[in-house]
């Protein structure tokens, strides 16, 4: 076992959600977590973990999302871990920081939900994304640039995200409201 995989089942047993549905789910994912050696690598077809993360200004109060050229949709930044990748959390603040352009990013390493979607990624074919979501905050100042993983970056109010935002990204919001109250 990696330590990429240790360290996700160890973030996920640690976890105790408040939402019996996100306990749910997180048993559901420690499970293919048990049952796979591979399941954080992309390589893994039948799902795979992903580490996501909901950058938030230093206010609390907005979000930065990508416009995502696959999926035409404005999403919470993040992606596929790299085996190189020490552990869940760093992956999701590699991908932050790679999709923000933001330097001095800070992680809670306690995930804030957790989301599984159907999606036809980098493998070509469909699959799933395990997705362990996680809070970022950018630091006061923080100046965003556009990657090649995305058509546009914008700050968004928690309350306002685009119309067509998927449950996922909802949940997170709100999680991430509450905890900035």
């Amino acid at each position: 076992m990696t330590s990429l995989h240790r360290s996700a089942v160890d973030t996920l047993s640690a976890w105790r959600p408040a939402d019996p549905a996100q306990d749910t789910l997180r048993h559901a994912v420690l499970a293919f977590l048990d049952a796979r050696d591979d399941a954080c690598l992309r390589e893994c077809v039948p799902g795979h973990i992903t580490g996501s993360a909901l950058v938030l200004d230093h206010s609390g109060r907005r979000a930065l999302l990508t416009l995502h050229p696959r999926i035409g949709r404005w999403l919470q930044l993040g992606g596929h871990c790299e085996p190189d990748d020490e552990s869940l959390v760093a992956a999701a603040l590699r991908e932050a920081t790679e999709e923000s352009g933001i330097a001095g990013l800070t992680i809670d390493p306690t995930p804030a939900a957790l989301h599984v979607h159907p999606v036809t990624c980098s493998l070509g074919v469909p699959t799933r994304h395990l997705d362990v979501q996680f809070l970022v905050h950018a630091p006061s100042g923080a100046e965003i640039a556009i990657s090649d993983e995305s058509l546009d970056l914008r700050w968004w109010p928690l309350d306002a995200l685009p119309d067509d935002s998927d449950d996922g990204l909802t949940h997170l919001a709100a999680v991430a409201a509450a905890r900035s109250r």
